[in-house]
């Protein structure tokens, strides 16, 4: 018996009456949610851990290149094998959960259902899943939230009584995760059997997603504090993140449209109406208002910045921040050569916002947040600083659908606002989750194909 599979002999015992018993307690329902929060793409190569007879690795394998079936009980991969023999791509390992025999960095999603309540050490077993992830790859677990039912656990031989979703979402963090969701599947996990009281249990199963982090940062900020030197913006007419119809080999082909009007262009100083790095622009729907406060995340060259300061009026004021000190040097010098003394522009970082809590109304950014390495701890950090009834309403780049880390690794292509993007569904569950409400979401200016994906620029509004 393996350190991490404490119950493998129950296993053992039960392997051919697995289906039924587990029928019992959760159903396909929550495999279809787990699913659906990876974003698969059919190149995808994934692992299943802690697969039991193959419930989960059932749904995927249609799905993806390749599965890796991971167990610690010789009969419990027995089963697996039956159930998954029509499947051609499902490789089986018996393996202890805390050493996996695959390679680091090897696969594009780990799953694991319903296991982490088995393993004496959840923080140790998300660690070794994370190693196997290519850099952008997702952990996908599902569990039952915290529970009282001490005989519950005893009948099922589990370790643990569930778990706070707080305390996952730390563990996900402590293991170098990124872009963390912890949502319900909607489902719960019902058991039969009374306990003393006569009582049987039904008790919540959620689903947690967390990404590897791709180290972007430093190309990023290097990448911009270059075009900052520049005389002009990356295109003549200043309205797109790269020059006009962009081609990177094997990453996309795409047409940037910032859509300023030209009286919108012509009501701000010209070097910053010709320094556009954006896909959309966030003011057009905004609907700021004299007196206002509004936040620029990712102000570059300071377009929007003006251009929302003309909005709010004398009474209102903008603040811009951004990470590369040639942006903010340029922006500077064009507020006070043009008498702009309701903007103020602040060095820091859009997963640290050097901003009061609760201080802003308005929270606008332009193909920015897609250059964040987290973009679920960007939109926290706009939470935090957003006033009660306050909005938010940014522009960025999405996909359509999954896309393969590999291609989330180009330093050219997080630098051209494509490899950082995230799939559209995704990138409004990380706005939820930051606490948003009313999010609402609508396509914007720019598009085009990545990968043979769909990839295109939407304005995302929403309110605290």
């Amino acid at each position: 018996m393996s350190n991490n599979y404490p119950s493998e002999s129950y296993f053992n015992q039960v392997a051919d009456q697995w289906d039924n018993l587990r029928s019992g307690y959760f159903t396909e329902a929550v495999r279809e949610a787990a699913i659906a929060m990876a974003y698969l793409h059919p190149e995808m190569v994934v692992a299943d851990v802690g697969s039991g007879t193959g419930f989960i690795a059932a749904g995927l394998a249609p799905l993806v290149r390749q599965v890796h079936v991971l167990d610690g009980s010789a009969a419990m991969l027995g089963a697996a094998r039956r159930n998954l023999a029509q499947f051609h791509n499902v490789e089986f390992h018996q393996a202890d959960g805390l050493s996996l025999p695959l390679p680091d960095a090897s696969v594009d999603a780990v799953f694991a259902n319903m296991y982490l309540h088995h393993c004496p050490n959840p923080l140790s077993s998300i660690t070794e899943m994370v190693r196997i992830l290519r850099p952008g790859g997702r952990l996908i677990l599902t569990d039952m939230d915290a529970h009282t039912h001490e005989w519950m656990k005893e009948g099922m031989s589990d370790l643990w009584l569930g778990f706070e979703r707080d305390q996952v979402k730390e563990w996900y963090r402590e293991a170098g995760l990124v872009n963390i969701i912890v949502n319900s599947t909607g489902q719960s996990c019902q058991s039969g059997r009374k306990s003393e009281s006569g009582l049987g249990a039904e008790v919540d199963i959620f689903v947690a997603v967390g990404a590897r982090r791709i180290t972007a940062r430093d190309m990023v900020q290097a990448s911009y504090g270059t075009r900052a030197q520049e005389s002009s913006g990356c295109c003549d007419d200043g309205a797109c993140c790269t020059p006009g119809l962009v081609s990177l080999e094997d990453i996309s082909t795409v047409n940037w449209d910032g859509g300023y009007s030209p009286s919108e262009l012509a009501a701000i100083p010209e070097e910053a109406a010709g320094f556009s790095l954006g896909c959309g622009n966030p003011i057009a729907l905004a609907n700021l208002q004299k007196g206002e406060t509004v936040l620029d995340i990712g102000s570059g060259g300071g377009i929007d910045v003006f251009l929302a300061a003309k909005k709010v009026g004398k009474d209102g004021f903008v603040f811009g921040v951004d990470m590369t000190p040639a942006m903010l040097e340029r922006a500077r010098r064009t507020a006070k050569e043009h008498g702009f003394d309701n903007v103020e522009f602040r060095q820091g970082y859009a997963e640290d916002l050097p901003v009061e809590d609760g201080s802003i109304d308005v929270v606008i950014s332009n193909c920015v947040i897609n250059l964040a390495e987290d973009k679920g701890k960007v939109f926290q950090e706009a939470y935090r600083v957003t006033r009660p009834g306050g909005r938010l309403e940014v522009n960025d780049t999405v996909f359509g659908a999954g896309i393969l880390p590999a291609m989330r690794t180009s330093n050219t292509g997080w630098a051209e606002c494509i490899s950082g993007a995230l799939p559209e569904g995704e990138y409004l569950d990380l706005v939820r989750q930051a606490g948003y409400k009313d999010v609402t979401v609508r396509r914007s200016t720019s598009s085009g194909i990545s990968g043979g994906i769909p990839f295109y620029s939407v304005q995302v509004s929403a309110r605290k």
